[in-house]
């Protein structure tokens, strides 16, 4: 019941996506810091995900991007982004998706993200696998930094901070490192599951980003680590996934030190 109340949930919050995108009459506003947008369709998606969920687990602990956190004692927690790229989604990019992760007693269990405009849908279970509409994926086999094709993004905010993003990103990009930056987090992870790119690396996301798109890499056969190398929690803020090849050279370039 778990596994299909969270597809219904992603489906849920994928319709309303749809049936939002691209029209002229989209009500949107702006959260704290520039460009931080929040649109009708986000909170109406959210609510569509929340009540699909609450109809079968009413008294599970939610956590979401737009409402915040729903607490409970219970050992499952739902971790929701309704529209992961919001900024692509109010300017009709079709680079952005449902994203949700259930946690079973602090460890991430499943997760699930769809986009419906190019109709993936990505999902994996803890020891089980990660797949593409329905099919085993696996990241890519590339071992040399050099030769990768990487992605990242930027936040909202502290982006003048000392070797922030800025300076990482300059670094890959005078060493002729080819690096992406397509305004979804949750897509870029599920990329790098899909061995699209080689590796995904960022200074801030919040849980609701990754929570559902680091267990999909993680399943498809790669690693996640915050910039230390220490075993990944979506509740601190810098992340690396990679396919595991690379990992290690491509901390140290984030982190100065190749």
């Amino acid at each position: 019941m778990l596994k299909e109340t969270l597809i219904n949930a992603t489906e849920a919050g994928a319709k309303v996506m749809q049936h939002y995108f691209n029209s002229k009459s989209l009500l949107i506003s702006n959260k704290e810091g520039i460009n931080n947008l929040v649109t009708e369709a986000d909170h109406a998606s959210e609510k569509a995900i929340i009540d699909t969920i609450k109809e079968e687990f009413p008294d599970h602990f939610i956590l979401s991007e737009e409402t915040g956190e729903i607490k409970s004692n219970s050992e499952y927690k739902w971790i929701i982004d309704p529209i992961d790229g919001t900024v692509n989604y109010a300017h009709g990019i079709p680079i952005c998706c449902v994203s949700i992760g259930l946690e079973h007693n602090g460890t991430m269990i499943m997760g699930a993200v769809l986009n419906p405009f190019i109709k993936e849908y990505y999902f994996a279970e803890k020891g089980k696998g990660a797949t593409l509409n329905g099919e085993p994926i696996h990241v890519s086999m590339e071992s040399d930094v050099m030769k990768s094709c990487l992605v990242t993004g930027f936040p909202y905010t502290y982006i003048n901070n000392s070797n922030g993003p800025l300076e990482a990103f300059s670094r890959f990009i005078r060493a002729g490192v080819p690096v992406r930056r397509l305004g979804s987090a949750a897509m870029d992870l599920c990329w790098v599951a899909a061995g699209r790119f080689d590796g995904f690396y960022e200074h801030k996301l919040q849980a609701w980003d990754s929570a559902a798109g680091f267990l999909i890499v993680e399943e498809a056969g790669g690693k996640v680590t915050d910039f230390e190398g220490n075993p990944y929690s979506p509740y601190q803020p810098q992340i690396a996934a990679t396919n595991g090849k690379i990992h290690d050279d491509l901390l140290k370039w984030v982190n100065d030190k190749a």
